[in-house]
């Protein structure tokens, strides 16, 4: 049988057992932050559960070229400001978002730019020989070019919201603290946001497009 390890207590006397799952348990990202105060390279952790995510985020508003450029800055950023980070907040994704969305703002004609070309693609012709499976591509490509229409006349404020919560998967209290307002307020663009996107796309469900990924990221 496997002994259980034990910390040896200053007067020799063993100490109680260690216990194997909590040590091997993963750390937070707060922990994380926190502990990156007094050793820095701990950070590369935080870089390393989040990066992909935020990079595919920033891809979809401003395409891949700008992506890898916008995203490093955002773990700049973050590294930087690292000692301000509330460690109250176990996780870090809405931290990070809001940094990006912050410095995607910065772009915001080149985003806007984006969504109108997406708009203007043109739609694929419908193959006979294929069947349903064309048929539905084609639907999907239509519904995107609306949506993208859409979001071009969305207000900024109202979009950020929208995005965060549709492609970044943050709750609309995450999405709130991530860009520094109120959860009401939050609520009211999202709500805002989801009616505009809605009216331009009839009956169709605007959140399966807005996470289709084939067309925003290119």
């Amino acid at each position: 049988m496997m002994r259980a390890v034990t910390d040896t207590r200053p007067d020799g006397r063993p100490g109680p057992p260690d216990s194997a799952p909590a040590r091997h348990r993963p750390s937070t990202d707060a922990a994380l932050i926190e502990r990156s105060w007094r050793e820095p390279e701990r950070f590369a952790e935080v870089f390393d559960r989040h990066y992909a995510p935020i990079h595919g985020y920033v891809a979809r508003r401003l395409g891949g070229s700008v992506a890898d450029d916008v995203a490093s800055e955002t773990f700049l950023i973050a590294f930087d400001r690292r000692r301000r980070y509330d460690v109250g907040q176990a996780s870090a994704r809405p931290w990070l978002y809001g940094i990006a969305a912050n410095l995607v703002a910065r772009h915001r004609r080149a985003e806007v730019r984006r969504y109108r070309a997406l708009a203007r693609t043109d739609v694929p012709a419908a193959d006979d020989g294929h069947g349903d499976g064309v048929a539905r591509r084609v639907d999907a490509a239509t519904l995107r070019r609306r949506l993208a229409a859409a979001l071009v006349e969305i207000a900024h404020g109202d979009r950020e919201v929208l995005l965060l919560v549709a492609w970044a998967q943050l709750s609309c209290e995450e999405a709130a603290r991530a860009l520094g307002i109120p959860a009401g307020t939050a609520r009211s663009r999202l709500h805002r946001a989801r009616k505009k996107t809605r009216a331009a796309l009839a009956d169709a469900d605007p959140r399966s497009i807005l996470e289709d990924d084939e067309r925003w990221t290119t």
